[in-house]
């Protein structure tokens, strides 16, 4: 088992473009890549910044420039190991680190004080609504100007500083202001590492004259620092296990449908493990579309109620037992919460918790580590399944358009269902979008 994030999220560009799950390969228990060069500037704080952002895997940075951020982005530009990429604007900035994010298992995002953190407050926003963990670093000012009681450019004309930090604390799991180059390395490591814990996001303020000092806590390289694994309660995990098998395996006709968590519980394999086990139908919520392979022979398609994929809500609202892993029941995913189901006939598995009808609950059970234990237990069920086949019937083939007809949206999404491959990930906005893309068949890979 690979236990080193560094050499892990050098692999983790998925070679099958699925934008929405991380490597499935080890429990990331510590910070620590391949060695980089010697750093010219070595013992300065922002080339221990930039060492600290490789250790975790990040070699793509993506930044606006801004007086505050300015030295920091030349130490960040100055290291063998990252590359910087300039954005339009922050907004753009934060989205890229929230994908890159998705895609590598860790992103970062640069931008200076005030004007440009609030910018990029809605992508760290959504970051933290999916579980990313994007290290938002921002230029902060001199420690000069702490308690002058000055008014600074960049700010909401104000002589509080802290007004930028506050608007953060909701949507971080951290907050660091380096304004003291004696707390700096803790601070900086803190944070990263709460990152990566939590898997959500964390904002590190940066005095704008730091980056270039040295100091004695950087005066050799950054010594890779351990994370302790969550490990799963092991009386909890068996005493959950047990429970859900004696629920599930006296069911006629159980389904498994998984939810968006799945992603950030690093559990899509052990999902689909399961899945091989039991025999169970199978089924997405739309959230989760591309984290499990619709090439499944179990797989029965989007579960969204009356919304969703033809026969799949039948299936799944009429069975006697349902396995909800790593749901969200949001208004949007339960289609203004009119979906028919009954919590006693549920078990719903969380990152961290199960809870199977209307009680027990057991907390402290890892799902990456009950999904698979589970699957030992259950009794192979087909039932499900084969009533969805014997109630299906194939979609339709949209009419022909000619040419000097206007395009409709069912040919246009013909044609963009062709394009498809292992080699493509798709990309949805809420709207129509989202609505006609659930309908597409994913190929094996696409994500």
């Amino acid at each position: 088992m690979d236990n080193k994030i560094g050499s892990q999220l050098d692999s983790c560009k998925p070679a099958n473009k699925d934008v929405g799950s991380p490597p499935q390969n080890g429990t990331v228990s510590t910070i620590q890549g391949s060695p980089s060069p010697a750093h010219p500037t070595g013992s300065t704080l922002g080339s221990h910044i930039a060492h600290r952002l490789v250790q975790i895997g990040v070699k793509d940075v993506f930044s606006v420039p801004g007086d505050f951020n300015l030295t920091l982005l030349d130490c960040i530009i100055a290291e063998p190991g990252l590359n910087n990429i300039g954005c339009c604007n922050e907004l753009n900035a934060g989205y890229a680190a929230d994908g890159y994010a998705r895609a590598r298992g860790v992103g970062a995002c640069v931008v200076t004080f005030t004007v440009g953190g609030l910018s990029i407050l809605n992508a760290i926003a959504g970051a933290y609504s999916e579980n990313l963990p994007v290290i938002c670093i921002v230029g902060g000012p001199n420690t000069n100007d702490y308690g002058t009681n000055r008014i600074l450019h960049h700010t909401i004309g104000l002589p509080d500083f802290s007004q930028e930090v506050r608007c953060f604390q909701p949507v971080t799991c951290y907050q660091a202001i380096i304004n003291h180059l004696d707390e700096a390395h803790e601070l900086i490591d803190t944070a990263i590492s709460t990152a990566l814990k939590e898997s959500k996001p964390v904002y590190i303020s940066v005095s704008c004259n730091l980056p270039t000092m040295f100091h004695p806590t950087f005066s050799r390289e950054p010594i890779p620092f351990a994370l302790s694994p969550k490990m799963s309660n092991c009386k909890g995990l068996d005493a959950a296990v047990e429970a859900a098998a004696a629920f599930l395996n006296k069911a006629v006709k159980p389904v498994m449908v998984g939810g968006p968590k799945l992603r950030v519980a690093k559990a899509t394999k052990a999902f689909v493990e399961l899945a091989d086990a039991c025999g169970y139908a199978l089924a997405v919520m739309p959230s989760a579309k591309g984290l499990v392979p619709e090439h499944h022979p179990h797989f029965i398609g989007t579960y969204w109620g009356a919304v969703g994929t033809a026969f799949c809500g039948e299936i799944v609202e009429s069975a006697d037992a349902y396995v909800f892993v790593g749901p969200i029941f949001n208004d949007y995913s339960s289609v203004g919460y009119s979906l028919l189901l009954k919590r006693e006939k549920a078990i719903i598995v969380q990152p961290e918790r199960v809870v199977i009808g209307n009680g027990p609950a057991f907390g402290c059970v890892l799902m990456k580590d009950f999904l698979p234990a589970l699957a030992k237990r259950l009794n192979n069920n087909t039932t499900a399944y084969e009533n969805y086949r014997r109630i299906h019937i194939p979609d339709g083939v949209p009419l022909k358009c000619e040419p000097t007809e206007p395009l409709r949206v069912n040919i246009l999404f013909q044609h963009i269902q062709k394009l498809l491959s292992h080699d493509t990930a798709v990309i949805a906005e809420t709207g129509d979008s989202w609505f006609n893309c659930q309908k597409l068949k994913l190929p094996e890979g696409c994500g």
